[in-house]
């Protein structure tokens, strides 16, 4: 995730910071949790870098829950892409037992607990895949956006005022 972070600050190097921190929470795998951690480096107000970060990563939510399975369906039809798809349903319903049993519970819980192979992107895509409902499922990865930014803010924030401060 560092190297994908640290490219794509380099990439989107001369934007605004507000429009980089929101175009790199949009990104899978970085989202919001390398959001927050670029706008701490970038010396963006809390409060601010948790808004941006955390609309840039609601923003492909709702159209990850509503095409992603046709997505999937489409490039089953095709040899080139029908391994990606299959490799990237079954990797994120390897992660859904918890979510399935639990489901608001467990869908919250997994967006926002800020561990490899969790966050919004694989929670929308497993809630797609168990056809969660849009209305019980965007709250419930809203809920877990704000759990991860708030651990990530803790984290980022306060580990740059502490390199700042010793260092």
């Amino acid at each position: 995730m560092e190297t994908l972070l640290n490219f794509l600050l380099e990439l989107l190097n001369g934007l605004n910071k507000d429009l980089t921190l929101f175009i790199v929470s949009m990104v899978p795998v970085i989202e919001l949790r390398g959001g927050i951690i670029a706008a701490a480096l970038l010396g963006v107000p809390i409060v601010r870098g948790w808004l941006i970060c955390i609309a840039g990563n609601m923003v492909p939510i709702p159209f990850i829950l509503l095409f992603i399975n046709k997505i999937f369906d489409i490039m089953k039809k095709w040899q080139l892409t029908a391994k990606l798809a299959n490799k990237l349903e079954s990797r994120a319903m390897g992660k859904s037992e918890k979510i399935q049993k639990y489901e608001f519970w467990g869908l919250m819980i997994f967006v926002g607990i800020p561990l490899p192979g969790t966050g919004a992107w694989t929670g929308a895509i497993i809630a797609s895949l168990l056809r969660i409902k849009l209305k019980r499922a965007i709250p419930a990865i809203a809920c877990g956006v704000l759990l991860a930014s708030a651990i990530m803010c803790i984290v980022s924030y306060g580990g740059v005022y502490i390199v700042r401060l010793f260092g």
